[in-house]
């Protein structure tokens, strides 16, 4: 009796631990840049969120072509579906409040197509305006007025 009972010991121990499959995903909550011209477009990414199985709740934003999910699901996956589902360009949302952004009107983060108080996210990219990053007084300044800065200063 002692090999059996060892056995079920086993047997149980090895169903009690958590696979890959029974581990928990985490909520998450998305923010993606869709355009939405019309009722006909936003109806459209609606149906196709609400037959997305991990997604649990969603926020349409026509006039800032933003949509907001919250879900158990991954970015990649969800941008993936949404384009297959509607038909559209669907990317990660690229703006950010202007007050995250030491300097949210320097060239390169101040865009027009943005919402209003938002700018974009140049925090993330290095390559993306050097002079909205510029934390020093000399840097601004000595990229401010470069040659190799095409936003410089023309004064000279």
């Amino acid at each position: 009796m002692g090999v059996k009972s060892l056995v079920r010991e086993l047997w149980a121990m090895e169903k009690s631990r958590p696979s890959r499959k029974n581990l928990k995903k985490q909520l998450k909550t998305i923010e993606l840049k869709i355009t939405m011209d019309c009722k006909g477009c936003e109806r459209k990414v609606r149906k196709a969120l609400e037959n997305i199985k991990d997604v649990t709740e969603f926020k349409l934003e026509p006039k800032q072509k933003k949509v907001t999910v919250t879900g158990y699901i991954e970015q990649e996956k969800l941008i993936k579906r949404l384009q297959y589902k509607t038909g559209k360009k669907v990317e990660p949302w690229p703006y950010v409040p202007y007050d995250v952004v030491p300097h949210p009107y320097a060239p390169g983060a101040y865009d027009k197509k943005a919402p209003p108080g938002y700018v974009k996210n140049v925090l993330i990219d290095p390559d993306a305006a050097p002079l909205a990053r510029a934390n020093s007084l000399e840097e601004k300044y000595s990229s401010a007025f470069s040659d190799e800065n095409p936003n410089a200063c023309a004064i000279m």
